[in-house]
């Protein structure tokens, strides 16, 4: 076995949780302990690193933990540069740079989604050599295929969705199912058509409500007499995302923030449709439990790459999957970006010919 020339990494876990989590983790740390890298964890996310709450890994503590949910290490959303201290916010990104070389951190691995990979780099830009894995049940990481928790999430909206047509064809009703994802409607639209929604909404393509309820009443009327309509959270009208809003307008939309958007749908298209409608709303059940076996491969796969970019020395990148092969990104071409759904991907044409309404008329090639 060669020597590998990074002595020392600390990892953490960042964001919101997701299943997959501990099994990257492992797949990192056993990875590196394997080469002679000693493996620093770190609790909390970035604020663990702040405070400088770390323990050393050792084989038997990653050990065992490929099918948890969660992440032992804990996580949270604190960003290095916008802390909360005791009520006062501070830029607390030079303690936490001060904290790694403390511990003789020679690469510092973060696990998360978007804003993880921002922060990141935000201590490479201060000084510390960083590597990052893709998390986020919302798979709008920019430079992978897939990020980690996506598919065990989507298993799960799934599940959901063929749950609710048993009782949605018992009482004859169209029940909205509420999916995450604020601003990419990927969850949604792969669960949706996994799960056979009849109409499918996503916040990269604004909806017409009279198109949708046209959809709606036509499946009434070839004696489809229910319907699912699966929405991710961010989803909105076409009405509410053009030309510029007054003030009657603007407090109008602030209130509707606050009421989940399949409460409100479910409302309004009962009123258009003159039918009976209920809705549900998954909330945080997608980011839990036990990872899908892709996602347990998937973690492994980018953990033990991990492992080898570090003894290699290669740092300030961002493992990512294109194709079947797991690659080096430069995390430069990853951070502050967002990968909606285009316009053109192959999986809303899918939808289109097995008549899902995807809440407006789209043309495709």
């Amino acid at each position: 076995m060669s020597e590998t020339k990074t002595k020392t990494i600390g990892i953490l876990t960042s964001g919101g949780d997701c299943p997959g989590l501990n099994a990257a983790i492992r797949g990192v740390a056993k990875a590196a302990l394997s080469q002679g890298t000693k493996v620093i964890g770190i609790q909390d996310g970035f604020r663990g690193l702040v405070e400088n709450r770390v323990m050393a890994l050792e084989d038997k503590d990653v050990s065992g933990i490929l099918t948890h949910g969660g992440t032992f290490l804990g996580s949270s959303r604190d960003k290095p540069h916008k802390m909360d201290m005791g009520g006062t916010v501070m830029d607390m990104t030079d303690v936490a740079v001060a904290n790694a070389q403390k511990n003789l951190i020679d690469c510092l691995v973060c696990l998360g989604g978007n804003g993880t990979q921002k922060n990141a780099m935000r201590l490479h830009e201060a000084g510390l050599d960083v590597l990052t894995l893709p998390k986020t049940i919302d798979n709008d990481v920019a430079g992978t295929d897939i990020t980690f928790g996506f598919d065990s999430s989507m298993a799960i909206a799934t599940e959901a969705i063929d749950r609710l047509h048993t009782t949605a064809s018992s009482h004859h009703r169209a029940i909205v199912c509420e999916i995450m994802g604020h601003k990419a409607g990927w969850l949604a639209l792969g669960a949706g058509i996994a799960g056979g929604a009849d109409v499918i909404l996503l916040p990269e393509i604004p909806y017409d409500l009279d198109y949708m309820v046209e959809h709606l009443l036509a499946r009434r009327h070839h004696n489809k007499r229910f319907s699912i309509i699966a929405v991710a959270e961010g989803s909105r009208p076409k009405d509410r995302n053009t030309g510029k809003k007054n003030a009657s307008k603007k407090k109008e939309e602030a209130s509707l923030i606050e009421e989940p958007i399949a409460s409100r749908l479910a409302r309004e298209i009962q009123q258009a449709a003159g039918i009976e409608v209920r809705f549900t709303s998954l909330g945080h059940v997608q980011r839990g439990g036990t990872p899908t076996a892709t996602d347990r491969l998937l973690c492994t796969r980018m953990g033990t790459k991990a492992g080898e970019l570090l003894a290699d020395g290669v740092y300030n990148v961002m493992v990512g999957l294109r194709g079947d092969v797991c690659e080096a990104i430069p995390l430069a071409e990853v951070a502050g970006r967002t990968k909606l759904v285009p316009m053109d991907h192959r999986w809303l044409k899918t939808a289109t010919l097995v008549d899902t309404c995807l809440g407006d008329k789209l043309s495709f090639q």
